[in-house]
């Protein structure tokens, strides 16, 4: 399914949730995806579905948090797709089928340096414009726009049916991590479960560059530090595995 999907970074009054966000207006943030994984493998021989979020950031390529691929036993694994995962990409509401594309992820290829990793989809997707990479670290205090498709809240029973965003504030800078807090619209906007892998990055003057991706945190909604996985120290490692 292809259908060509505008720019716009507007966002809607109505609230939602990443948890306590907004709900993105129809064809913002065209570059954010939706993972679906389905029969996952239990230890006890039992499967489960789950949900992920990630952006688009080559034609053929989505970054996520490692941790949405593994083993078994929980482990990050590369390879083939350890299980069956549908990438949703161009798409802002679920009820929208007739928009954006739904892509199989075959390849996983994991960051040697954090909980990173990179999905390779089976086919590429020409009219959606990949999430740039922004070389510049971050910095504390600096505004990041987080866009997920987690869920709205903790006792939630799966993930969003429409793409939720907020703004978050850079609390800390490590080595390989930025820890960040809410912002807007409200100090405990947060990630939750299912946003796993969301991007968070710079809006300036209609361009957006990805710092940074979801990797965990408090139960959701809170206003404490939330750690994420800096992609500037990947970011020659991502340009050799997608080129």
């Amino acid at each position: 399914m292809a259908i060509a999907i505008g720019v716009s970074v507007a966002v809607s009054v109505p609230a939602g949730a990443v948890a306590n966000g907004q709900d993105a207006e129809d064809g913002a943030y065209p570059f954010a995806v939706k993972l679906l994984m389905t029969d996952i493998p239990n230890p006890d021989g039992s499967t489960r579905d789950s949900a992920c979020s990630g952006a688009l950031i080559d034609r053929q390529w989505v970054i996520t948090a490692g941790h949405c691929f593994h083993d078994v036993n929980g482990n990050p694994v590369s390879g083939p797709t350890p299980y069956t995962t549908t990438a949703i990409v161009g798409r802002t509401d679920d009820a929208d089928v007739d928009k954006g594309h739904e892509v199989a992820a075959v390849e996983v290829r994991q960051s040697p340096v954090n909980d990173v990793a990179l999905a390779r989809l089976a086919e590429p997707i020409d009219d959606v414009t990949p999430l740039a990479l922004r070389a510049a670290p971050p910095s504390a205090g600096e505004t990041l726009v987080l866009a997920g498709w987690g869920k709205t809240s903790a006792d939630a029973t799966g993930p969003a049916s429409h793409l939720q965003v907020g703004e978050v504030r850079v609390h800390e800078v490590q080595e390989t991590t930025a820890t960040v807090t809410g912002s807007w619209p409200s100090p405990d906007t947060s990630a939750c479960a299912s946003d796993s892998g969301a991007p968070y990055f710079e809006h300036r003057a209609g361009v957006d560059a990805l710092v940074s991706v979801e990797k965990g945190g408090p139960a959701c909604p809170h206003s404490q530090p939330e750690t994420t996985s800096r992609v500037d120290i990947i970011a020659d490692w991502i340009h050799d595995q997608t080129r």
